[in-house]
């Protein structure tokens, strides 16, 4: 577990799966702004359960890394944050990717959640080098990044499909100030 000031990290567990379900269903307007398309049985148990089956193996492969965003106060799922394509060897570099609930925006826990997930990658994971690729007009989440001490390297054009559209990313990254 990472602990913050206002927020705790966890790495999730099939014992979440309904509390992720119910955030995935009460935002799904507002992620789907952002996120690749998603089919219609994403929004059920039985594909989220599969989901996060996978998500557990590629953990135990050294992979993926998927965190729950949990309110200290309430111990409330309001976000996922995850380190996937871990690359191990002369690489040692992960790339990032969060959601946080439309009603937790704009609080800092994204970017408390940013930073806890630096520590653990660089400090438990020994990782080098993370990356994140953000919409260019997203600009709350390169702030989120900024603030936790990304750099903006690129664009990366037309690099993933989001709601039928190939868009550009910003290409962001930080390096593990002990390497």
């Amino acid at each position: 577990m990472q602990n913050g000031k206002n927020i705790y990290l966890r790495l999730l567990t099939l014992n979440d799966v309904d509390d992720l379900l119910v955030l995935e269903k009460l935002n799904q307007d507002f992620f789907q702004l952002y996120s690749p398309e998603r089919s219609s049985d994403f929004y059920t148990i039985d594909f989220q359960k599969d989901l996060m089956e996978k998500r557990l193996e590629k953990e135990k492969k050294d992979i993926d890394y998927n965190f729950g965003i949990f309110k200290n106060e309430n111990d409330e799922l309001i976000g996922t944050i995850g380190l996937f394509r871990i690359f191990r060897g002369a690489s040692q570099s992960a790339m990032i990717g969060y959601s946080l609930s439309k009603e937790h925006n704009g609080k800092g826990y994204a970017t408390e959640a940013v930073k806890l997930v630096i520590d653990y990658a660089f400090t438990t994971l020994q990782l080098h080098r993370i990356e994140a690729g953000v919409m260019p007009h997203n600009i709350g989440s390169i702030r989120v990044l900024e603030k936790a001490g990304f750099e903006k390297e690129g664009i990366s054009r037309s690099n993933v499909k989001i709601n039928g559209n190939w868009e550009d990313h910003l290409l962001l990254a930080i390096i593990n100030p002990n390497d």
